[in-house]
């Protein structure tokens, strides 16, 4: 192989595949992005893909084997798309409950992602499609995640970010690994090389490939030497042959190197049946029945039941003649936005679940309730373009002559995106609009790039200095600036949209030269709408009111963070809840969020069920819970603090945006072992849920076995303990086991920590025997001054729980333990 051949296997081929060679019989392979799903090359639209739980609902059914089938099942859907590659799982931990992409990883607790990770892994990788566990690291937030830089303490990254990378590549070597945008303590992750050779393969001997993120590869010598063997996207800026070529002549770089990091290539090519299988088949939408029951079972598995006053669910259909179904009743929130998301083969509503199931013997009132809106609709009707057709005419200018034409075409709304397409010094969007109605419209003008709008010849807004938000444009919900203007029902109005390109301060590199624009509108009538008054009228008319609230794909997605945890969108959907319960007394709250919310009105309402983000059978797994079919078994993976002044991170969130720094200034403690030591902040705990049955603790045990690695002292633990469930349903508990170390002199605010778990599935009146086996390392803690994992001697608590309250620990224990340095046997 030649060196140029080397080199070119570095970058990607195009967006999604990798080069091939074809006189060396070297294929390229195809990437989809994950982790919910198997979405295809299409950020929008394009084939049609089947839409599983995000990893937040994953996280809080506490199920090692669901994990697992959801794993298989994606690997089958990867392998739809003519892929071998998925980008998943995300494991960063969630540190501050604002984060827009916690929906997208597992939970606040690395023990709980790790293990949850790496059963995914399996499952993907035993189909023989490759994981890519992401995004290594420190990538908690995506305020300016390009560009920030997080300092962070080698004990909180050790014991919180790094350890569910640790747990699922031990387990379950992945074969690939992302890195992320952002700096860790003022190095680029993608060039990091304590984090990708020192630790990731020196101490955990991995030996997958590393990647970019899209767009996130920030030197070239460095990157390379540092273990990132593939740039991505294609084709290629800083691993251009180009620069590669340069970084070997002035001696920076050596052909060792990149030897390594072809071979890197290759084995993932090889690994995942490329080398036998080389064609890339053309995408296909596939729906399989057998994922379609897995969706939903595992959608219903995660939800988590959090209040149920006077047992009001399930629902007794049978003694209900009418219920309110209110809020976003008839959306399926089935995933967050951003690259989770997938145009799914189909969505299944609350409301369309709850009709069927119930049928026409109980009577459903439907009123949508709030505004809900972030963005205004793109402008797609009653429109004509220049020479008279349904549409507007898009011209776009040379980049070489600005005064010459390069292309003029039709286009079928007000929005256009020049990624992927040949650079211009500017494009012209014009046509006629003709109004329906007669009003003062609301408008909305978001670009990137300088974009100006005119109607009629008269300016009436320009967006200098383009969106704040960028990545919120691509996923097509970005705000930008808004005006009204009074138009008269049936009059045409020339509509005329100027692009020109600005430069990028995104710190995204994808974005450079890029442009695009957004104009859209709303009819006053429409915005200024009463949906209040119509749904308290239907819940006044009720038995019962169930109200389904959440957040959007505008209001929860990759890109930009949370501003607040109430409900968007200004408080109207905490308004439809308190409204309601003022006049229905049995008023039942459905939560579809990726993420703790604010609960001004919990104290007002019977019932509060926190489903996430469930998938494309979202409906159907919201109504067999409320309906009493499935048994809730859902557990918190994250806690739900009371204000979001008490979260841990509260003051350092997203950090300093002028001077680019975040600083991780809580350490280790967030979570649940941060609100360990402030329990009255606390609204409901991590591992809490309730269940329609009870259950009853018994004959707990713990048995200590030794090793002669640690001296013959004791290293490895096994609690057990009886569980019975004494109600009138079939039912499954989580069993939590924490471990609190002594405190000490210099440590007097110890870390509890979850160590293990696990799920019984009891029929009514059976009882069973639940065990936790865990070893010294699952309570392990970091040394700075050694730089060591270190166990603390003395005596520590052992707890089997079903929540990390006090309250609600069944059983203690307290075992002596010599203090041991770890590091050489981890």
């Amino acid at each position: 192989m030649t060196l140029d051949q080397k080199i070119s296997l570095l970058a990607g081929k195009n967006f999604w595949e990798t080069q091939e060679i074809p006189e060396l019989g070297i294929p390229s392979s195809k990437l989809s992005d994950g982790p919910n799903g198997a979405r295809g090359a299409a950020f929008s639209g394009g084939t049609t893909a089947a839409c599983f739980p995000a990893s937040i609902s994953l996280a809080a059914t506490f199920d090692l084997e669901l994990a697992y089938k959801v794993g298989k099942a994606l690997a089958e859907e990867t392998l739809t798309k003519g892929a071998n590659v998925l980008l998943g799982p995300t494991v960063c931990p969630h540190r501050h409950p604002l984060g827009g992409r916690n929906f997208e990883s597992f939970s606040e607790d690395p023990l709980l992602t790790g293990r949850l990770a790496a059963q995914y892994i399996r499952g993907l990788q035993d189909q023989g499609v490759g994981a890519t566990i992401k995004h290594f690291a420190v990538n908690e937030q995506e305020t300016k995640r390009f560009t920030m830089n997080a300092n962070v303490s080698e004990k909180a990254l050790r014991e919180i970010y790094l350890k569910p990378f640790e747990i699922a590549i031990k387990e379950a070597k992945p074969w690939a690994l992302m890195t992320s945008y952002n700096s860790i303590n003022g190095k680029h992750a993608d060039a990091n090389d304590v984090l990708l050779q020192k630790i990731l393969r020196a101490e955990w001997g991995w030996r997958g490939l590393c990647m970019s993120d899209w767009g996130g590869t920030n030197s070239t010598a460095e990157s390379l030497n540092a273990g990132l063997a593939l740039e991505m996207p294609g084709t290629g800026r800083y691993y251009s042959q180009r620069a590669i070529q340069g970084a070997l002549a002035s001696g920076k770089l050596s052909e060792e190197v990149i030897d390594q990091r072809v071979a890197e290539v290759l084995n993932l090519i090889s690994v995942t049946g490329k080398f036998e299988h080389p064609e890339i088949i053309a995408e296909c939408a596939v729906v399989n029945p057998e994922h379609s029951r897995l969706i939903r079972e595992a959608g219903a598995q995660g939800i988590v039941l959090l209040k149920n006053q006077d047992d009001i669910l399930p629902l007794h259909p049978k003694s209900i003649k009418k219920i309110a179904v209110l809020g976003l009743a008839k959306q399926c929130l089935a995933h967050g936005g951003g690259s989770a998301s997938v145009n799914a083969h189909y969505k299944i509503t609350p409301y369309d679940a709850l009709e069927k199931t119930l049928g026409t013997a109980t009577k459903l009132l439907y009123a949508e309730g709030a505004h809900m809106y972030r963005t205004l609709p793109v402008l797609a009707e009653n429109l004509a373009d220049l020479r008279g057709t349904a549409g507007l005419t898009l011209t776009k200018y040379s980049l070489d002559n600005p005064e010459k034409v390069d292309a003029v075409s039709t286009v079928q709304t007000s929005r256009y995106m020049s990624l992927g397409q040949a650079p211009s010094s500017k494009v012209i969007i014009e046509g006629t609009f003709t109004t329906k109605e007669t009003g003062h419209h609301q408008l909305e003008l978001s670009s990137i790039g300088v974009a100006t709008l005119c109607i009629n010849g008269e300016l009436i807004m320009s967006t200098h200095g383009g969106t704040a938000d960028p990545v919120a444009f691509l996923q097509e919900n970005a705000e930008g600036q808004r005006c009204s203007f009074g138009f008269e029902q049936g009059k045409s109005y020339a509509v005329k949209i100027e692009l020109k390109p600005e430069a990028n301060k995104s710190g995204l590199l994808l974005l450079n030269g890029a442009m695009g624009v957004s104009l859209g509108m709303m009819e006053q009538s429409k915005a200024e709408r009463d949906l209040l008054t119509p749904a308290v009228e239907a819940a006044e008319d009720a038995e019962t009111a169930i109200i389904f609230v959440g957040n959007t794909t505008a209001w929860e997605s990759e890109g930009r963070d949370m501003k607040t945890m109430n409900l968007p969108a200004d408080g109207s959907q905490d308004r439809l809840i308190d409204a309601v319960a003022d006049v229905n007394p049995n008023t039942i709250v459905v939560v579809s969020t990726g993420v703790p919310i604010a609960m001004p009105w919990l104290s007002k309402v019977k019932a509060v069920v926190q489903t996430w983000f469930p998938g494309q059978e979202a409906g159907n797994a919201i109504i067999d819970v409320l309906t009493g079919m499935v048994n809730p078994s859902g557990r918190l993976p994250v806690t739900f603090p009371r204000r979001i002044e008490d979260t841990p991170a509260y003051g350092n969130f997203p950090g300093n945006t002028e001077t680019l720094q975040v600083d991780y200034a809580e350490g280790s403690f967030i979570g649940y072992r941060h609100y360990d030591h402030h329990p009255e902040t606390v609204l409901f705990p991590f591992g809490y849920g309730l269940s329609y049955t009870t259950f009853e603790y018994s004959n707990a045990h713990l048995a200590c076995g030794t090793d002669a690695a640690y001296g013959g002292s004791a290293s490895e633990f096994t609690v057990s303990i009886d569980v019975k469930n004494t109600g009138n349903s079939s039912g499954s508990e989580v069993l939590q086991v924490f471990v609190t170390p002594p405190a000490s002199s210099t440590n007097s605010r110890t870390q509890r920590k979850l160590v293990g778990f696990a799920k019984p599935f009891l029929q009514v009146g059976e009882a069973g025997s639940a065990s936790v086996a865990f070893t010294r390392n699952e309570f392990s803690e970091w040394d700075e001054g050694s730089s060591r994992w270190t166990v603390a001697g003395g005596e520590h608590v052992v707890e089997i729980a079903i929540s990390a309250s006090r309250a609600d620990v069944k059983a203690s224990f307290k075992i002596l333990i010599d203090g041991e340095d770890l590091t050489s046997k981890l």
